[in-house]
């Protein structure tokens, strides 16, 4: 959470539900979308007035992401549509890059009004694509409350202004986290009961247990082959195959590089000796025959599909990046009661060593986030929007859904569901139809206004333990934990003034000789890998990859990497005078 914010936070908790009840409404304030609030017959104000539907402004948004559409009609959009006087017609990114579908935006001039652009957001700042944010963030208090003045400050392009805002990582009170939406080593949870729930702290003995399971249990029940351990490594999801060596030495997610706390230099884990060994353990399995044969050419859709069978044991992963889609299949299907989900390992490369895999606390990625098109007609309008999906009557729609249909409340006001709206909130059907979440819209972790509940069913402590699978529930129990990031076991310590520094190096470009590295760095990187893991010669091939490595000129990218850590340790000092 953001420890700094919390105090400002609450009160403006406390200000909500008094005039809330000024307004006699009980905790219920009314949602700022600028229609009237009417006088209702006892002298108090009523619910606003819904737009009716000549009203509704239709606006058009680009997530540079894979996803899934909603249905015209979709009865939670409907309901906020009517609420906010706004309806976002969502679409997905399919069949390219990130960079290449913003970059095929932007020459066709056919600009939706939200666009988040990943990876490509500075080419739409560079292409003047974009509407700053610094008038609207003065004006909308729900857009303002997101981020400190300082975090705010982190956003602010070389013009001066700010363009985009990240919508995750940001808790609103009290953190609430039961999740581990990081990177780790994850493996089945039947993996682990077959094995009597084992200590696994290196990575030798997680691809041990994997090779033994698998000698005992080479299929699924249906006589489907298991794949014991798979690597995602299609475009930019290749982190999957390549940062894993950072967290094996025990270090955070800083992304592209290691800082030495105590140097406070910058380091290049591509070329340590733990990344090295990382490596060498991968092949020594390629050839074993634990690893996937497909790994090097999946793509993302054939990676989910893959898991979304049951039939893979393990891999590295971002949470993000594969479980909202996989347990919606495993709970429909009913693999989750066979233990086909997925826990994370906090490995390291040695046994004793600490992990830092779990971040805690909130993370400002300032490198990519929503924006406002220049081609939006009202962009008021869109900030407003962007405002009023923060109200908390609209976030309660967006992630809990329409009380008494895809939620209880009980006596003490804590919401629940039942067992029929879990499995509801879970299928693809009823996803399409009802629910509306506008996912890459600005959105609170944490705690609601009402300071009881989580603003995300999946971070309410009840809401969580009920929702598990008895397998799962089954290996929590026996590794004594409450959570994901029990199961993982991190140091529990506030980032660094630094982090993350991939904030910095997801955002830069080739105008400089470090941009110009970084980018041949990965070019490299994603060729070269998938032949270190998969050639019988592992150290020829290694030393073949080191001098296309060096080539690249990494001491550029870790020169500029040094200068903006040691800008950001500078600004910290001098904000804390």
């Amino acid at each position: 959470m953001k420890f700094k914010k919390v105090a400002a936070l609450m009160m403006a908790a406390v200000m909500v539900a008094s005039f809330a009840a000024a307004c006699g409404k009980g905790e219920d304030a009314p949602v700022a979308s600028g229609n009237e609030v009417v006088e209702d017959s006892e002298g108090g104000n009523a619910e606003p007035s819904e737009y009716p539907e000549d009203e509704i402004i239709d606006f058009t948004m680009f997530a540079a992401m894979p996803g899934s559409e909603i249905n015209e009609g979709n009865e939670i959009q409907e309901i906020i549509a009517k609420k906010t006087g706004v309806r976002v017609k969502e679409t997905w990114l399919t069949g390219q890059t990130a960079a290449e579908a913003v970059g095929t935006i932007i020459a066709g001039g056919d600009l939706p009004d939200f666009i988040d652009g990943g990876d490509g957001m500075m080419q739409l700042y560079e292409n003047d694509c974009l509407v700053a944010w610094d008038e609207y963030i003065e004006k909308y208090p729900n857009i303002k409350e997101m981020y400190t003045d300082a975090e705010w400050e982190m956003f602010r392009q070389e013009d001066g202004h700010i363009y985009w805002a990240n919508v995750f990582q940001n808790s609103y009170g009290e953190n609430r986290a039961t999740g581990h939406n990081d990177e780790a080593f994850w493996i089945q949870v039947k993996v682990l009961e077959w094995d009597n729930y084992p200590k696994i702290e290196t990575m030798d003995q997680y691809f041990d247990l994997l090779e033994r399971y698998y000698a005992a249990n080479p299929t699924m029940e249906d006589g489907t082959e298991h794949i014991p351990y798979t690597i995602l490594c299609e475009d930019w999801r290749y982190f999957c195959l390549e940062n894993a060596g950072q967290f094996l030495a025990g270090y955070p997610n800083d992304g592209s590089v290691i800082v030495n706390k105590q140097t406070l230099k910058i380091e290049d884990y591509n070329t340590s000796d733990t990344t090295y060994k990382y490596f060498k353990k991968l092949n020594e399995e390629y050839q074993k025959g634990m690893i996937d044969k497909e790994f090097a050419t999946q793509t993302y859709d054939e990676y989910i599909a893959k898991l979304s069978t049951g039939r893979v044991l393990g891999m590295v992963d971002q949470w993000w990046d594969f479980a909202f889609t996989v347990n919606d299949v495993f709970k429909q299907q009913g693999l989750d009661l066979k233990g086909a989900n997925y826990v994370p390992l906090g490995l390291t490369i040695e046994p004793g060593m600490e992990n830092r895999w779990h971040t805690y606390g909130d993370t400002v990625n300032n490198s990519s986030g929503v924006g406002v098109t220049t081609s939006c007609e009202d962009p008021d309008r869109a900030f407003q929007f962007l405002n009023d999906v923060l109200d908390q009557e609209i976030h309660d729609l967006r992630f809990w859904g329409v009380e008494g249909v895809d939620y209880l409340i009980d006596e003490e006001g804590l919401y629940y569901r039942t067992e029929e709206m879990r499995t509801k909130a879970a299928d693809d059907a009823y996803q399409a139809s009802h629910l509306c979440t506008y996912s890459y819209l600005p959105q609170w972790g944490g705690t609601s206004k009402d300071g009881k509940n989580a603003m995300q069913p999946q971070e309410q402590k009840s809401e969580f333990f009920v929702g598990l699978a008895d397998p799962l529930k089954k290996c929590f129990e026996a590794y004594g934990a409450d959570s994901y990031p029990d199961m993982i076991g991190s140091v529990v310590e506030e980032n660094a003034v630094w982090f993350p520094m991939y904030s910095h190096s997801n955002a830069m470009t080739t105008d400089t000789p470090g941009g110009v590295a970084w980018t041949k760095m990965g070019e490299v990187k994603h060729e070269w890998l998938p032949k270190v893991v998969m050639d019988k010669d592992f150290d020829k091939t290694w030393d073949a990859y080191m001098v296309k490595y060096n080539e690249c000129k990494p001491e550029d990218f870790l020169a500029e990497m040094q200068t903006e850590l040691e800008r950001r340790i500078a600004m910290a000092e001098e904000a804390a005078k």
